[in-house]
């Protein structure tokens, strides 16, 4: 296509099939390509959505400048869109998320405030502080992903209506994972629209609550996952347009496996989440059985991981042997398995 900014190329992602997985699994896996946005990542969605409704209700004005506290992908998404539309951008991110997003954040100009990593109660913690900064400065508009029902309205208005197009309205699963609950909500909500039979799977990393929610009515987690951007303690609005029918835990161990399994043989290399995700389609393969059409969301460039999910020293730091598992007898794992571990929403 042709455009007058970059933030105009954000979109219209390509939907690839994982060859080698649909062999092993009987069932169409699909991955939506959403490294190809501009700003590398599913989160440039959110961004221009977020910014472009702003503008449209006058609260953000010439001369003003985006706030937003993130976990990195949204931060570079909103200072790729400022700096396109002409805005200022101060971003807030929690110490400790891989280099690469705090050094794309710098490249697209934005002003980067690092602050300890810490619980969401605790008044320090990069969301408040994003919050309290633009309440201090009426030149500062706050993004505030987590409620603001752009995020949602991104995926339903465009991610949706994308993947039920390119499946030639085939879609039988939706696989993702959850962080501020945007894209499953927007992506599930249109295409339950369009054919109520279609499966919704959450799939929750170690260290959130989201599974105990949907399963017992209250945040609770153990462990922890080195998955950045994913997973909440919480109930925010945009999570609750989702339309899910089915959320499953995995623990890191598998997102690792079918990383190093897709770049070693099939020249694909995913970040953490999309990792997860792909784990996640799996799972909804070996659970809902063959003949499937799955799709499942690739949610960022897999470089942005790779201090961390392709640094054999970090992995083994965190306890993860130094070969794998199969990807075969992740398989024969998750059937075994079927539905237990299995929320039905």
């Amino acid at each position: 296509m042709r455009a007058d900014n970059i933030s105009q190329l954000i979109g219209n992602t390509d939907l690839l099939k994982l060859e080698s997985l649909s062999k092993l699994t009987g069932s169409d896996i699909y991955i939506k390509c959403e490294y190809q946005n501009p700003g590398g990542s599913i989160k440039d969605r959110a961004a221009i959505q977020m910014v472009l409704d702003a503008i449209k209700k006058g609260e953000l004005k010439p001369g003003m400048t985006i706030v937003e506290g993130t976990a990195g992908n949204t931060g570079i998404g909103l200072a790729l869109v400022a700096k396109a539309l002409g805005y200022g951008i101060k971003v807030v991110m929690p110490k400790g998320q891989t280099i690469e997003k705090e050094r794309m954040i710098g490249l697209h100009g934005g002003d980067l405030h690092l602050v300890p990593p810490c619980p969401f109660k605790d008044p320090n913690h990069f969301y408040h502080t994003a919050r309290r900064m633009a309440e201090e400065n009426e030149q500062f508009w706050w993004a505030n992903q987590f409620e603001n029902l752009s995020n949602y309205r991104a995926h339903y208005l465009k991610t949706g209506p994308e993947i039920w197009q390119q499946t030639e309205q085939g879609i039988d699963v939706l696989v993702s994972v959850c962080g501020t609950g945007g894209t499953i909500a927007g992506t599930s909500d249109y295409l339950k629209q369009q054919n109520q039979d279609i499966q919704v799977w959450l799939i929750d990393p170690d260290g959130s609550g989201i599974y105990s929610y949907l399963k017992d009515s209250e945040y609770r987690s153990s462990g922890g996952s080195f998955t950045e951007g994913i997973g909440i303690m919480r109930t925010v609005d945009n999570f609750r347009k989702a339309k899910i029918d089915y959320a499953v835990n995995l623990p890191d161990k598998d997102l690792v496996a079918i990383a190093h399994f897709l770049a070693h043989n099939d020249g694909i290399v995913l970040g953490s989440s999309s990792a997860l995700n792909v784990a996640g389609a799996i799972r909804a393969a070996a659970t809902s059985g063959p003949g499937k059409t799955i799709v499942t969301f690739a949610c960022d460039v897999g470089e942005r991981s790779f201090s961390k999910l392709y640094n054999q020293k970090f992995l083994q730091e965190k306890g993860f042997p130094v070969e794998n598992e199969s990807v075969a007898a992740l398989f024969k794992r998750y059937r075994t398995q079927a539905m237990d571990g299995v929320v039905t929403v």
